[in-house]
């Protein structure tokens, strides 16, 4: 095996290792990454003598170890999202004039990450560190709609979990899920009012290599603005989502 090669081969194994919800069998990972037995061994030897890789010989299969773990904690300390965000939501506030943010889901509640902002900004609640339910905000609403319907149900599993700031938004299970169905097929979420009386906003998701969920990004604005305008800032948050679901090497689900 030559030197690049061979560290695609291996990059190939801890990859398909961290895509799965267990441990796999040397068969099954050649087998899925088009290897020969004996290269697939070879690999796996070397990442176990790195830590890279665990053998769990009662199970015959093999798993992550704790060097990827390391580095996967590395990764988090650098806090690479915000890093890679910030640059997309200061283009967004110079675009559209309008406060925008990152937004990420922890239970059943949208914490933000990142808040850029215009000379002329309106007051909103919402800033760095600040928890708000999910189901009122276009944030976690963006998020929601692309996790799995138990998922949803598993967050939100009584109807006191239904809070309500101002009175409106959604009340219910079945209430949340007509709306994320709508929200899913037009690609952004959106709120007015429910939050914080006057204001509004919309927001899209952000997704990993798994096409998974793992942020929004949020505009805000007055609630007195046009439907034409809304009309706009829509898109403009969705092309902002794919532009740091890129940076991240995600990718939107088919």
């Amino acid at each position: 095996m030559g030197g690049v090669p061979a560290a695609r081969q291996a990059l190939g194994v801890l990859t398909f290792l961290a895509s799965r919800p267990g441990p796999a069998g040397a068969a099954a990972i050649a087998r899925e990454l088009g290897l020969p037995r004996s290269t697939t061994y070879h690999l796996l030897a070397e990442l176990q003598a790195a830590d890279f890789v665990v053998h769990l010989p009662e199970e015959q299969a093999y798993g992550l170890g704790v060097a990827a773990f390391e580095i996967g904690s590395a990764y988090l300390r650098h806090d690479p999202l915000e890093r890679l965000a910030r640059p997309v939501l200061a283009r967004l506030v110079q675009e559209t004039g309008r406060t925008a943010q990152l937004g990420i889901l922890q239970g059943a509640e949208t914490v933000y990450l990142l808040k850029e902002q215009p000379a002329n900004a309106v007051t909103i609640v919402t800033d760095v560190g600040v928890r708000l339910p999910a189901h009122l905000t276009a944030s976690g609403r963006a998020m929601l709609a692309h996790v799995p319907a138990a998922h949803v149900r598993a967050l939100l599993p009584q109807a006191s979990g239904f809070t309500t700031r101002t009175g409106r938004g959604p009340a219910s299970l079945k209430q949340l899920r007509a709306v994320l169905a709508v929200e899913r097929r037009r690609g952004w979420s959106d709120e007015d009012g429910q939050v914080t009386d006057g204001l509004a906003s919309v927001a899209a998701a952000v997704f990993d290599h798994g096409g998974r969920p793992v942020a929004a990004v949020a505009l805000t604005f007055p609630g007195s603005v046009d439907v034409r305008t809304r009309d706009r800032l829509g898109p403009a948050v969705v092309a902002a989502a794919d532009a740091v679901t890129a940076r991240i090497s995600g990718r939107r689900p088919a």
